[in-house]
Protein backbone atom coordinates (compact mmCIF):
# COMPACT_ATOMS: atom_id res chain seq x y z
CA UNK A 1 0.00 0.00 0.00
CA UNK A 2 1.14 3.47 -1.22
CA UNK A 3 0.70 6.62 0.34
CA UNK A 4 -0.45 9.60 -2.25
CA UNK A 5 -0.97 13.57 -1.66
CA UNK A 6 -3.93 14.25 -0.31
CA UNK A 7 -4.60 11.26 1.55
CA UNK A 8 -4.77 8.87 -1.54
CA UNK A 9 -4.03 5.36 -1.34
CA UNK A 10 -3.03 2.74 -3.90
CA UNK A 11 -2.96 -1.08 -3.72
CA UNK A 12 -0.20 -2.41 -5.89
CA UNK A 13 -1.54 -5.16 -7.91
CA UNK A 14 0.36 -7.96 -9.64
CA UNK A 15 -0.08 -11.27 -8.03
CA UNK A 16 -2.72 -14.02 -7.78
CA UNK A 17 -2.17 -14.60 -4.17
CA UNK A 18 -1.45 -12.18 -1.48
CA UNK A 19 -0.08 -12.26 2.55
CA UNK A 20 1.51 -15.52 2.39
CA UNK A 21 5.09 -14.90 1.07
CA UNK A 22 6.69 -17.68 1.31
CA UNK A 23 6.43 -20.57 -0.74
CA UNK A 24 7.37 -24.53 -0.17
CA UNK A 25 8.10 -26.96 -2.67
CA UNK A 26 6.71 -30.34 -1.43
CA UNK A 27 7.94 -33.80 -2.24
CA UNK A 28 5.09 -36.10 -3.33
CA UNK A 29 4.04 -38.10 -0.44
CA UNK A 30 1.18 -39.90 1.71
CA UNK A 31 2.61 -39.96 5.15
CA UNK A 32 1.38 -38.19 8.16
CA UNK A 33 2.74 -34.64 8.60
CA UNK A 34 1.85 -34.14 12.25
CA UNK A 35 2.21 -30.93 13.53
CA UNK A 36 5.95 -29.64 13.57
CA UNK A 37 6.52 -31.10 9.72
CA UNK A 38 7.01 -28.48 7.36
CA UNK A 39 4.20 -29.93 5.43
CA UNK A 40 1.29 -29.35 8.73
CA UNK A 41 0.56 -25.58 7.47
CA UNK A 42 -0.05 -25.57 11.01
CA UNK A 43 3.55 -25.78 12.13
CA UNK A 44 4.11 -21.69 10.75
CA UNK A 45 2.76 -19.15 12.69
CA UNK A 46 2.60 -17.16 9.17
CA UNK A 47 0.41 -17.78 5.95
CA UNK A 48 2.80 -20.06 3.67
CA UNK A 49 2.21 -21.04 -0.04
CA UNK A 50 2.39 -25.11 -0.65
CA UNK A 51 3.16 -26.56 -4.31
CA UNK A 52 3.16 -30.26 -4.75
CA UNK A 53 6.35 -31.61 -7.32
CA UNK A 54 4.59 -34.45 -9.20
CA UNK A 55 6.34 -37.24 -9.45
CA UNK A 56 9.16 -36.58 -6.91
CA UNK A 57 8.65 -38.93 -3.99
CA UNK A 58 10.97 -39.08 -1.27
CA UNK A 59 12.94 -42.53 -2.68
CA UNK A 60 13.58 -40.79 -5.90
CA UNK A 61 15.20 -37.32 -3.97
CA UNK A 62 16.73 -38.94 -1.24
CA UNK A 63 17.61 -42.61 -2.43
CA UNK A 64 18.08 -41.52 -6.69
CA UNK A 65 19.79 -38.21 -5.93
CA UNK A 66 16.37 -36.45 -7.38
CA UNK A 67 17.85 -37.28 -11.02
CA UNK A 68 15.85 -35.42 -13.92
CA UNK A 69 13.52 -33.54 -11.20
CA UNK A 70 14.96 -30.48 -11.43
CA UNK A 71 13.25 -29.07 -14.21
CA UNK A 72 9.68 -29.89 -12.28
CA UNK A 73 11.28 -28.04 -9.38
CA UNK A 74 11.87 -25.02 -11.11
CA UNK A 75 8.79 -25.10 -13.04
CA UNK A 76 7.06 -25.32 -9.66
CA UNK A 77 8.79 -22.79 -8.10
CA UNK A 78 8.38 -20.40 -10.43
CA UNK A 79 4.37 -20.94 -10.55
CA UNK A 80 4.51 -20.27 -6.93
CA UNK A 81 6.65 -16.75 -7.42
CA UNK A 82 3.38 -16.31 -10.23
CA UNK A 83 1.01 -16.83 -7.31
CA UNK A 84 3.20 -14.43 -5.34
CA UNK A 85 5.72 -15.98 -3.08
CA UNK A 86 8.68 -13.57 -2.62
CA UNK A 87 11.09 -16.46 -1.48
CA UNK A 88 10.90 -20.46 -1.91
CA UNK A 89 12.46 -22.97 0.19
CA UNK A 90 11.83 -26.75 -0.02
CA UNK A 91 10.89 -29.66 2.40
CA UNK A 92 13.92 -31.57 1.75
CA UNK A 93 16.85 -31.20 2.84
CA UNK A 94 18.49 -33.41 0.08
CA UNK A 95 17.41 -30.54 -2.29
CA UNK A 96 20.17 -28.51 -1.37
CA UNK A 97 21.81 -30.24 -5.07
CA UNK A 98 19.18 -28.19 -6.51
CA UNK A 99 20.27 -24.73 -4.74
CA UNK A 100 22.36 -22.67 -7.29
CA UNK A 101 20.44 -24.19 -10.13
CA UNK A 102 16.88 -23.06 -8.54
CA UNK A 103 18.75 -19.60 -7.51
CA UNK A 104 19.59 -18.97 -11.39
CA UNK A 105 16.47 -19.77 -12.36
CA UNK A 106 14.06 -17.53 -10.10
CA UNK A 107 14.07 -14.00 -9.19
CA UNK A 108 13.62 -14.34 -5.75
CA UNK A 109 15.63 -15.49 -3.00
CA UNK A 110 16.04 -19.36 -2.41
CA UNK A 111 16.94 -21.40 0.48
CA UNK A 112 16.67 -25.23 -0.32
CA UNK A 113 18.20 -26.53 2.39
CA UNK A 114 18.13 -26.97 6.48
CA UNK A 115 21.91 -27.63 5.63
CA UNK A 116 22.51 -24.12 4.99
CA UNK A 117 22.62 -23.01 8.55
CA UNK A 118 25.75 -25.62 9.66
CA UNK A 119 27.98 -22.62 8.79
CA UNK A 120 25.96 -20.46 10.44
CA UNK A 121 25.74 -22.49 13.86
CA UNK A 122 29.30 -23.31 13.13
CA UNK A 123 30.30 -19.77 13.10
CA UNK A 124 28.08 -19.33 17.36
CA UNK A 125 30.43 -22.60 18.50
CA UNK A 126 33.72 -22.00 20.71
CA UNK A 127 37.18 -22.76 19.12
CA UNK A 128 37.35 -27.00 19.30
CA UNK A 129 33.60 -27.32 18.87
CA UNK A 130 31.36 -28.18 15.48
CA UNK A 131 28.28 -28.92 14.30
CA UNK A 132 26.96 -32.70 13.44
CA UNK A 133 24.00 -33.13 11.29
CA UNK A 134 21.25 -35.95 11.61
CA UNK A 135 19.98 -36.52 8.10
CA UNK A 136 16.87 -39.49 6.94
CA UNK A 137 19.53 -41.66 5.15
CA UNK A 138 23.54 -40.92 6.03
CA UNK A 139 24.42 -43.14 3.12
CA UNK A 140 22.64 -40.93 0.39
CA UNK A 141 24.21 -37.87 1.45
CA UNK A 142 26.89 -36.75 -0.67
CA UNK A 143 29.44 -34.66 -0.83
CA UNK A 144 27.73 -32.76 -3.73
CA UNK A 145 23.95 -32.80 -1.11
CA UNK A 146 26.89 -31.03 1.77
CA UNK A 147 28.55 -28.98 -0.85
CA UNK A 148 25.37 -27.25 -2.29
CA UNK A 149 24.56 -25.90 1.22
CA UNK A 150 28.12 -24.71 2.10
CA UNK A 151 28.70 -27.54 4.71
CA UNK A 152 32.78 -28.84 5.01
CA UNK A 153 32.34 -32.33 3.61
CA UNK A 154 34.24 -33.62 7.26
CA UNK A 155 30.78 -32.60 9.03
CA UNK A 156 30.13 -35.44 11.43
CA UNK A 157 26.62 -37.29 10.47
CA UNK A 158 24.34 -39.72 11.91
CA UNK A 159 21.02 -41.38 10.04
CA UNK A 160 18.21 -43.04 10.62
CA UNK A 161 17.91 -45.46 8.29
CA UNK A 162 18.85 -48.36 10.97
CA UNK A 163 16.18 -47.63 13.13
CA UNK A 164 12.52 -49.08 13.53
CA UNK A 165 9.88 -46.34 11.67
CA UNK A 166 11.37 -42.81 10.99
CA UNK A 167 13.01 -44.02 7.69
CA UNK A 168 10.76 -46.87 7.10
CA UNK A 169 7.38 -44.61 6.54
CA UNK A 170 8.96 -41.59 5.20
CA UNK A 171 11.62 -43.28 2.45
CA UNK A 172 10.73 -46.69 2.48
CA UNK A 173 6.74 -45.81 2.26
CA UNK A 174 6.64 -49.08 4.17
CA UNK A 175 3.15 -48.01 5.25
CA UNK A 176 1.11 -44.50 5.30
CA UNK A 177 0.94 -44.62 9.36
CA UNK A 178 3.41 -43.07 11.80
CA UNK A 179 4.04 -44.48 15.49
CA UNK A 180 4.90 -41.09 16.83
CA UNK A 181 7.03 -42.48 19.45
CA UNK A 182 9.23 -44.79 17.54
CA UNK A 183 10.12 -41.90 15.32
CA UNK A 184 10.88 -40.24 18.14
CA UNK A 185 12.95 -42.72 19.33
CA UNK A 186 15.16 -43.22 16.26
CA UNK A 187 16.00 -39.24 15.87
CA UNK A 188 17.17 -39.72 19.96
CA UNK A 189 19.01 -42.72 18.96
CA UNK A 190 20.92 -41.15 16.39
CA UNK A 191 21.79 -38.01 17.85
CA UNK A 192 22.64 -40.17 20.77
CA UNK A 193 25.52 -41.83 18.48
CA UNK A 194 26.58 -38.56 17.17
CA UNK A 195 27.37 -37.00 20.32
CA UNK A 196 29.07 -40.45 21.85
CA UNK A 197 31.14 -41.02 18.16
CA UNK A 198 32.15 -36.93 18.19
CA UNK A 199 32.68 -35.48 21.49
CA UNK A 200 33.30 -32.47 19.69
CA UNK A 201 29.96 -31.72 18.28
CA UNK A 202 28.65 -28.79 19.98
CA UNK A 203 25.16 -28.19 18.32
CA UNK A 204 22.83 -30.13 16.53
CA UNK A 205 21.46 -29.24 12.31
CA UNK A 206 18.73 -31.77 11.57
CA UNK A 207 18.51 -32.24 7.70
CA UNK A 208 15.38 -33.48 7.00
CA UNK A 209 12.57 -31.56 7.18
CA UNK A 210 9.89 -34.32 8.95
CA UNK A 211 12.55 -34.12 12.44
CA UNK A 212 11.32 -30.86 13.88
CA UNK A 213 8.58 -32.27 15.70
CA UNK A 214 11.49 -34.29 18.00
CA UNK A 215 14.22 -31.59 18.46
CA UNK A 216 13.05 -30.29 21.75
CA UNK A 217 13.13 -33.98 23.33
CA UNK A 218 16.84 -34.19 20.76
CA UNK A 219 17.78 -31.14 22.70
CA UNK A 220 16.70 -32.52 25.95
CA UNK A 221 18.55 -35.81 25.45
CA UNK A 222 22.15 -34.87 24.17
CA UNK A 223 22.10 -31.11 25.99
CA UNK A 224 23.09 -29.29 23.07
CA UNK A 225 21.48 -26.97 20.30
CA UNK A 226 19.53 -28.06 17.62
CA UNK A 227 18.32 -26.44 14.86
CA UNK A 228 16.28 -27.57 12.04
CA UNK A 229 14.15 -26.43 9.03
CA UNK A 230 11.72 -24.63 11.47
CA UNK A 231 14.37 -22.27 12.93
CA UNK A 232 15.54 -21.58 9.22
CA UNK A 233 12.41 -20.83 7.69
CA UNK A 234 11.24 -18.51 10.57
CA UNK A 235 14.86 -16.78 9.58
CA UNK A 236 13.77 -16.68 6.24
CA UNK A 237 10.87 -15.43 6.51
CA UNK A 238 11.60 -12.72 8.97
CA UNK A 239 13.62 -11.19 5.95
CA UNK A 240 10.36 -11.04 4.02
CA UNK A 241 8.25 -9.65 6.65
CA UNK A 242 10.60 -7.46 9.46
CA UNK A 243 8.69 -7.02 12.41
CA UNK A 244 7.36 -3.25 12.73
CA UNK A 245 8.51 -1.99 16.49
Amino acid sequence: MTQHAAGARIARGGKSIYGAPLGILMLEARFPRIPGDMGNAATWPFPVLFRVVRGASPEKVVLQGARGLLPDFIAAAQDLVDLGAEAITTNCGFLALFQAELAAALRVPVATSSLMQVPWVQATLPPGKRVGVITVSRASLTPAHLAGAGVPLDVPVEGTEDGREFFRVLISSAKQDLDVALAEQDILEAGRRLVSRHPDVGAIVLECTNMPPYAAALREAVGLPVYDIYTMVSWFHGGLRPRVF
